[in-house]
């Protein structure tokens, strides 16, 4: 049985984790849980699953999760804070899922990979924040790191037992989000419900507004160029309504192998719970006899630059990759607080990064230093 520990259960796709080892109640068992503030939830997922260990991020949560645990004499222990991560982190485990939102977790993921933890990583921010680390510890250390992501765990089962040398490029699907077709000047008006309908993937708001500026997708080319080793030159992102090839790989030969299934998160999820092997589900499955259409087209730059604004970045490399994604997530956050218009997420994200004075190899305290820094210099603007 494997021991999981899941650090942002209460998000989108940790509950969803949580769907898939429902189903399978002799093969893993929760050693730990955590949340941000979501006590109503929590509560319900540690009656269920009955963790070990909860943490707790915001101090007033913290104090009625710990209040509640206590009355009913349950010995499960309650930490506040980042310790409380590191703590869940630090436990013997076969697996640590990341499905934190930002870079919170990147110091109790760094840990549990140096104790050799599996992690299953749905936090792309932490590979464009700090690849550069991460990726060269997992192998220091032969931590294993399985990417939940439909894109990149469609590429890693693509690539599996093949010869890594005679990969020519790898293609992320994106699926153009909810505005798909729509000009700049059509996105002028674009309300914060617009932008949280996504027409095919049901995802947190952040990922949510993040697909729909295209930004999503240049984060997960970062992702992509620290996880497979592979050039930007060599990493293509095209864009597929219809969200059932989710990564393909185009071989030295010419031939193209591709991952097909339904826009369900639980398939990459339960990949990564259950690698190297597959159990067989019962989740709607893919039937080729129904698929009627699948469309490709370049993705629009001209309306959504900062798929092209990644690319950049990524290739500066350094500093520079941590600073956007903290200037995008402040972005997306006054867009969620009616702070500032869709348009201006860009224009903030790309403004305040250029202003940056890189630092090509920069530590793990750097980094977590600068994404604080640069949230706090946008919020006060505002």
């Amino acid at each position: 049985m494997k021991k999981v520990a899941i650090l942002g259960s209460t998000g989108s796709v940790g509950k969803q984790t949580l769907d898939v080892i429902e189903k399978f109640p002799d093969q893993f068992k929760v050693i730990g849980l955590s949340c941000h503030k979501n006590t109503d939830l929590i509560k319900k997922q540690i009656e269920k699953f009955k963790p070990e260990w909860v943490a707790i991020e915001d101090v007033s949560a913290y104090q009625l999760i710990k209040d509640w645990i206590n009355s009913s004499n349950d010995q499960i222990k309650v930490i506040q804070g980042p310790q409380g991560l590191s703590e869940i982190a630090n436990q013997k485990l076969d697996l640590l899922i990341v499905a934190t939102v930002g870079t919170i977790a990147l110091p109790p993921t760094v840990e549990a990979i140096k104790n050799g933890t599996p992690i299953g990583l749905a936090c792309k921010e932490l590979l464009v924040s700090a690849g550069n680390i991460i990726m060269p510890l997992c192998k220091k250390h032969g931590t294993p790191l399985i990417p939940i992501d439909s894109e990149h765990a469609a590429i890693q089962q693509c690539k599996e037992k093949q010869n890594e040398a005679e990969i020519k490029k790898i293609i992320l699907t994106a699926s153009g989000g909810p505005f798909l077709g729509k000009t700049k000047k059509e996105l002028e008006t674009i309300s914060i419900q617009d932008a949280l309908n996504h027409p095919k993937w049901k995802m947190g708001s952040k990922i949510s507004i993040d697909s729909s500026t295209l930004m999503n997708k240049g984060l997960e080319v970062i992702e992509a160029h620290h996880l497979f080793g592979i050039d930007y030159s060599n990493i293509e992102v095209i864009v597929h309504p219809q969200s059932i090839i989710h990564g393909a790989i185009e071989w030295a030969d010419g031939s193209i192998t591709a991952q097909l299934a339904l826009p369900d998160m639980r398939i990459p999820i339960q990949a990564a719970l259950t690698h190297p092997h597959r159990l067989k589900t019962a989740w709607p499955k893919l039937s080729f006899s129904e698929l009627k259409l699948l469309e490709f087209q370049e993705a629009d730059l001209l309306s959504f630059p900062l798929l092209s604004f990644a690319y950049k970045i990524g290739k500066e490399g350094g500093l520079l990759p941590a600073v956007m994604n903290a200037a995008n997530e402040a972005a997306v956050s006054l867009f969620l607080n009616k702070k500032i218009s869709f348009l201006d997420i860009p224009k903030l994200v790309m403004t305040h990064t250029l202003n940056v004075k890189n630092e090509k190899n920069p530590s793990l305290e750097t980094i977590i230093e600068i994404d604080k820094e640069t949230k706090q210099k946008i919020y006060e603007q505002y």
